[in-house]
């Protein structure tokens, strides 16, 4: 954030919650910035693209979910949303094709993919606007792409960023580990509760974000998923986030998680909750097939189960401990 200059007008758009740390840190960002401050009650599509509109908004922070749901409005052309110049994403995996539509559909806005929790004062971070200009020779637009659609970029400069393997030490590029971090951006605990501060921050600053991933030779970082979300079938780590990004390009699926389910041969197995679009219609095998050319044998759905919806906190973020009570059993149901 640059100090405020009276030469710049920026008029930033929030509709997350200011209880949430990406709510507060847009608030005091306007107040640095010298930004106008666009405040909505709550999230809702059109009333999103009038107030863009009416207010000339430059700026927006928007989870996934609610990017998605306005560029498949059908009046989504009707709106000139031209003076958007930067939309800031984060708060939830977003699924390639969703920023890959994003970006056609949107080519004068620089989108920025941000990463932080509430412990780390909201950005550690930042997939930039250039990782999302898809050019350069077939191997560089190659990287970019892979880059988009699962880096959550690089860390901020004032940060440093690792990953520890199970043991502690750390893991070398392109291994999953525990993402940690450090940094003056990094709480100094959690208020009145030494207890849990101590299990989550050790002596010398570095914080355990619960968060598993790795990082590649340029020092691009990766999801892998919550370390409690983490598939282990037959001693072999699966990302959920990985298994979903491939059934996110179903051309009949509107939305997806994968749990892990229990099973006696190989502790695990990954199971797909599917949402369909509407008017499609799918079977489990169906679903099953798309993966078998896509993904590693044993990171393949072995079932799935068709739902309505997907539970959500209200920043959009699927709530998995949710799916994995309701749909973790044995066997599982259509």
């Amino acid at each position: 954030v640059e100090p405020a200059s009276p030469e710049i007008e920026e008029r930033n758009l929030v509709t997350v919650p200011l209880y949430h740390v990406a709510g507060i840190q847009a608030v005091l960002a306007a107040v640095y910035g010298g930004r106008t401050l666009v405040l909505m009650r709550q999230f809702e599509v059109k009333e999103w693209m009038e107030t863009a509109q009416g207010e000339q908004a430059t700026r927006a922070m928007l989870v996934p979910t609610m990017l998605k749901r306005i560029i498949d409005d059908p009046d989504f052309t009707s709106y000139d949303l031209k003076s958007l110049r930067v939309i800031t994403y984060g708060a939830a995996p977003m699924p390639f094709e969703v920023i890959k539509k994003a970006i056609q559909v949107m080519p004068w806005v620089r989108f920025i993919n941000a990463f932080g929790q509430t412990e780390t004062a909201s950005t550690i971070a930042a997939l930039g606007p250039e990782d999302h200009i898809i050019e350069g020779t077939e191997e560089e637009r190659e990287k970019k792409l892979k880059r988009l659609a699962s880096s959550i970029g690089r860390p901020l400069p004032d940060v440093e960023v690792k990953t520890l393997d199970e043991d502690g030490n750390m893991a070398p590029p392109g291994e999953v580990g525990e993402i940690v971090v450090r940094g003056p951006r990094v709480m100094t605990g959690y208020w009145g509760d030494e207890q849990k501060t101590s299990q989550v921050l050790t002596s010398d600053g570095w914080l355990h974000t619960g968060d598993m991933g790795w990082i590649d030779e340029e020092g691009y970082i990766y999801l892998a998923g919550r370390a409690d979300d983490m598939i282990i079938r037959g001693g072999e780590n699966i990302s959920p986030e990985e298994v979903e990004d491939v059934l996110h390009s179903h051309p009949k699926v509107e939305e997806v998680a994968v749990i892990g389910a229990p099973d006696p041969e190989w502790g695990q197995q990954p199971r797909a909750i599917v949402v369909l679009k509407k008017g499609e219609q799918a079977v489990p095998e169906e679903i099953i097939e798309y993966c078998h050319s896509r993904l590693a044998g044993f990171k393949r759905p072995r079932s799935v189960i068709f739902v309505d919806s997907l539970p959500r906190n209200q920043m959009g973020k699927v709530l998995k401990k949710e799916l994995r009570e309701r749909h973790g059993g044995k066997g599982g149901t259509r």
